[in-house]
């Protein structure tokens, strides 16, 4: 990979069992990589806060059908009178959060292969009507507070968007961060920007049924994985079909590694402001609602400069 050569299919399976973190903070860990995310690394982070700047990294919660949203969100207000011409409104949410267009974390327990879920866990046993026994996103109730830096792929590329027939692949990565000047370390979180609103206003929603379309390419595994990346953040997701016949490309660095994924962040106003601030690197914070049994969450991913 290292050649600028794509991994076959067995060298990139031998890669993911290779470097599992399966143990690494004891077999019945249900936080993984967010382990890496000490109170050291979050007072780094905090440190970064300099002009006192945020912008949230999250879609509005997409309420109208659409051909990427099938089952939009649920969304209905009431209210009712109270004494002396007063009243009170209430509502109802119904999410149905995995897919193309609610911004989302995925938890450990929302992906597998066929060698099982996040430290080998079977699927079978583990997963219930009610939920999730291993892995689930009550585990991060504490929610992630770290150092993130964001690798901006169209700026790199002089092009508005990520293309088909141009995955984003690891040694690209690998010279973004060298032109961007930016260093990623143990417990930080990366924001990968491939132009998403820009890709969706010139071909229609992303991810829409039964069409191939853009995003990371299997060969980032390593980028991830070798960085000790503790959360990753992206506006496309792994490129549909993978190329390998595989299950899972990127998304195997939940069930792998033990990296937490958020799902559809909105990042172009997060570019314009990393541009307006002349900075890459950040703290950024993603607290997901406290789920039993979760499979993820709905996120606002809130980035402060």
């Amino acid at each position: 990979m290292r050649n600028r050569i794509p991994p076959s299919r067995e060298e990139l399976e031998a890669y993911i069992r290779e470097h599992r973190n399966w143990g690494r903070w004891g077999d019945e860990d249900q936080a993984g990589a967010m382990n890496l995310i000490t109170p050291d690394k979050r007072i780094e982070a905090a440190s970064l806060v300099k002009a006192g700047r945020s912008v949230s990294l999250a879609h509005p919660l997409p309420v109208r059908p659409a051909a990427n949203n099938p089952e939009p969100v649920q969304h209905f207000t009431e209210s009712h009178p109270m004494p002396d011409a007063g009243g009170v409104a209430v509502d109802y949410i119904g999410i149905h959060q995995h897919g193309f267009t609610v911004t989302h974390l995925d938890a450990l327990c929302h992906a597998w292969d066929k060698n099982g879920m996040w430290g080998g866990k079977n699927p079978q046993q583990e997963l219930t009507y009610d939920g999730s026994r291993t892995g689930s996103v009550e585990h991060w109730r504490s929610g992630f507070m770290t150092r993130a830096v964001f690798l901006n792929v169209p700026k790199f590329r002089n092009t508005p968007y990520v293309t088909n027939d141009a995955p984003v692949h690891g040694w690209e990565l690998e010279d973004i961060v060298k032109e961007q000047g930016v260093e990623i370390r143990p417990g930080d979180a990366v924001v990968l920007y491939s132009g998403l609103e820009a890709y969706s206003r010139d071909y229609g929603p992303y991810g829409r049924e039964g069409t191939n379309f853009p995003g990371i390419h299997a060969s980032c595994l390593p980028f991830i994985r070798d960085r000790d990346i503790a959360l990753w953040c992206w506006d496309m997701t792994e490129m549909i079909p993978n190329g390998y016949g595989l299950a899972w490309s990127i998304h195997s660095v939940l069930f792998a590694f033990g990296v937490g994924l958020v799902d559809n962040a909105c990042l172009e106003p997060l570019a314009q402001v990393c541009e307006e601030e002349g900075r890459f690197e950040f703290m950024l914070t993603v607290n997901p609602l406290v789920i039993v049994g979760g499979t993820g969450s709905p996120v606002n991913p809130v980035a402060v400069f």
